[in-house]
């Protein structure tokens, strides 16, 4: 039966540095907030999530951070199935990165939209630094490219799993075969 298949997805997280990519990937991986920061080179993680009654293995890639001078590197394109892209909710530069790395990933992989959701991490700074991205602005630059859009804190826990939900969301709506659950029919006959 179709919904029995374990179907793999690959989520790349993107993002400037510092904007918690690593916080997010292992609260939900691991069930803890890493307090200390540790410039990250390039980690794979696996976890089964189940969607819609669906469960899916994904390799989730939790890059090294990026910045307008970065060549995107063709692992962070090519074969992945879905993107989350992150900035903090306390800096307007990292704000301004996503449409850039979003700009660059969709040039390499020569589509006109990818899907992906686009995250507001560090709600949990906003009182002791000064919030830089007001909620209406990650969900308008979200809208303009037809992405989900979601603000977190990894050190509450608050909107981590849902992150994953919305990356698989966007991947499921934009396959081509998201209608048809069933594996396509095989033309082949055996004699």
């Amino acid at each position: 039966m179709a919904g029995d298949i374990l179907r793999k997805r690959k989520i790349a997280v993107l993002g400037s540095r510092s904007v918690g990519k690593s916080s997010l990937v292992i609260q939900f991986i691991e069930n803890h907030f890493v307090d200390s920061y540790y410039p990250t080179i390039e980690s794979t993680f696996s976890k089964s999530i189940n969607y819609k009654g669906v469960e899916y293995d994904c390799d989730i890639i939790d890059t090294a951070g990026q910045d307008e001078y970065t060549i995107l590197n063709s692992k962070h394109a090519i074969g992945i199935h879905g993107f989350v892209l992150v900035y903090s909710v306390t800096s307007r530069k990292s704000f301004d990165m996503v449409q850039v790395v979003y700009d660059k990933i969709v040039n390499f992989c020569g589509m006109n939209a990818i899907p992906c959701v686009i995250v507001g991490a560090k709600t949990d700074l906003q009182q002791s630094k000064s919030r830089q991205v007001a909620p209406d602005e990650g969900q308008k630059l979200a809208d303009s490219h037809r992405a989900a859009w979601v603000e977190t804190s990894a050190k509450n826990n608050v909107n981590v799993a849902k992150v994953f939900e919305l990356c698989l969301q966007e991947i499921e709506r934009q396959s081509p075969n998201s209608k048809n659950t069933e594996p396509p029919a095989s033309k082949c006959i055996i004699m």
